[in-house]
């Protein structure tokens, strides 16, 4: 069932990052003809975003039982990663500024992380004791 759930989150979020990356590149090159390699790297980077938001966070927030520092450092270094591949496959030029920003950018992402976290956790503990509150009842 796992892998059926996250074998439609990836479909799902491909389709939309495919979607959403069309429209930059109508936004951003409009008048300009579009190579079909071009079309392969926007695909490359809505794979990006399928395999980080479809398949793996779901699979690290809801499936698989590590403890919370993992969960926060693979999540912050794949997430900085896959965005990191998915500007070069965009713009080299964009990559190129983005660069330097990488020192900030890792602590950044290890912060709102590490702050996802336990905002989602005391969601999920409050959500799972109102239901074992209403079995009792």
């Amino acid at each position: 069932m796992m892998i059926v759930q996250l074998r439609h989150s990836f479909f799902q979020v491909f389709t939309m990052s495919m979607l959403w990356v069309i429209l930059l590149l109508t936004l951003f090159y409009g008048g300009e003809k579009i190579t079909v390699g071009y079309l392969w790297h926007a695909a490359g980077i809505a794979a990006i975003c399928a395999a980080l938001f479809g398949v793996m966070y779901n699979a690290l927030w809801n499936h698989l039982t590590l403890k919370p520092i993992w969960n926060i450092l693979i999540s912050s270094i794949l997430s900085l990663g896959g965005a990191m591949l998915g500007a070069a496959l965009f713009s080299a030029e964009m990559y190129e500024v983005l660069l330097p920003w990488l020192p900030g950018m890792i602590v950044l992402s290890l912060v709102l992380h590490t702050l996802a976290f336990y905002v989602y956790a005391r969601m999920d503990s409050r959500k799972k004791a109102e239901e074992l509150n209403a079995r009792l009842q």
